[in-house]
């Protein structure tokens, strides 16, 4: 009896496109909304490289080489603003991943199931109310007339007088970080909670039964299973490593706390499009998408070296 041939090189690949054609068709609308509305508009980074009129075609405009990224590169504003983008993201990538996995953890450790759901109704629900809302919330939390911040910390001793947080530039970074968890550590919650529902529970009664604490419990089951998924967000959130946010910090900025407050997002719209120079925003974009590339390549290839879990 002859062995059976296995197809090989592009028969393989055509094999294999045969046998999973309906995904293939199934996921074809996707990939066409993909190219129209992420990859055809990409010519319009050829903008970057002119002194870009609107009045007339692409194609018509004066060519200017590398100058918007030279002056990008030498503006002494440009690199304040890159230490705060970076600072801003940095905080938010450490208080959202600690908290949302802490929530998590606690969340799941709750036996009283009425309980567990007001809680993760509770923090969910900042997450649907739009920055505008959130904002003023915050700013009259935190205001020196009746906000609750101040009441609070005067009233246990740690303040001597109200503070005028949003009036000092160094508290800024702060105000964000803790604005950023609050609205939004329910909501990030949830997919470290669908990791921890994939544990196998016989897990926990083996433990219980060898007398494991519940930390122990924790240690050794419960945060070893959500490593995966902990690797996998944080490789996808390093390539937003410049994207800190535009609406937090654009509604709380104020001209006292302008230097710590004023990101890349914000640079883009007051120095580009507030003024027309459109080429240099388009400038500004592009250093931001190398960079969001660099690092997550950067990173998934740091967790590939380290035998973790990986996108590609």
């Amino acid at each position: 009896m002859r062995p059976v041939q296995r197809p090989k090189g592009f028969k393989l690949f055509l094999h294999r496109c045969k046998e999973q054609r309906a995904l293939l068709i199934m996921s074809l609308p996707f990939l066409i909304w993909l190219f129209i509305f992420r990859y055809v508009p990409l010519y319009g980074w050829t903008m970057a490289f002119q002194d870009f009129k609107p009045a007339r075609p692409i194609l018509e405009q004066t060519w200017a080489g590398f100058k918007h990224f030279e002056f990008l590169f030498s503006n002494p504003r440009f690199l304040e603003v890159m230490r705060n983008t970076i600072a801003m993201s940095f905080i938010n990538l450490v208080l959202g991943f600690v908290t949302a996995i802490g929530l998590a953890i606690l969340l799941n450790e709750l036996r009283n199931l009425s309980f567990k759901r007001i809680v993760q109704t509770i923090s969910y629900m900042p997450h649907f109310l739009s920055w505008v809302v959130a904002a003023s919330i915050v700013s009259y939390a935190l205001s020196m007339e009746n906000g609750i911040v101040n009441i609070v910390l005067v009233n246990i001793g740690i303040l001597s007088e109200p503070v005028l947080w949003l009036g000092k530039a160094e508290y800024f970074w702060g105000i964000i970080g803790a604005s950023d968890v609050w609205k939004n550590v329910g909501w990030n919650s949830i997919i470290y909670l669908a990791a921890i529902a994939m544990i196998d529970t016989e897990q926990y009664e083996a433990a219980e039964m060898d007398g494991a604490t519940r930390i122990q419990r924790i240690w050794y089951i419960t945060l070893p299973a959500m490593k995966p998924v902990i690797i996998i967000l944080l490789i996808m959130n390093m390539g937003y490593i410049l994207d800190s946010g535009f609406e937090a910090q654009y509604l709380l900025m104020n001209p006292m706390n302008m230097d710590y407050a004023e990101n890349l997002d914000i640079f883009v719209l007051r120095y580009g499009i507030s003024m027309g120079n459109f080429s240099l925003a388009t400038a500004a974009g592009i250093f931001k998408t190398v960079v969001s590339f660099i690092f997550l390549f950067s990173a998934n290839y740091i967790a590939k070296r380290l035998g973790q879990a990986r996108l590609f």
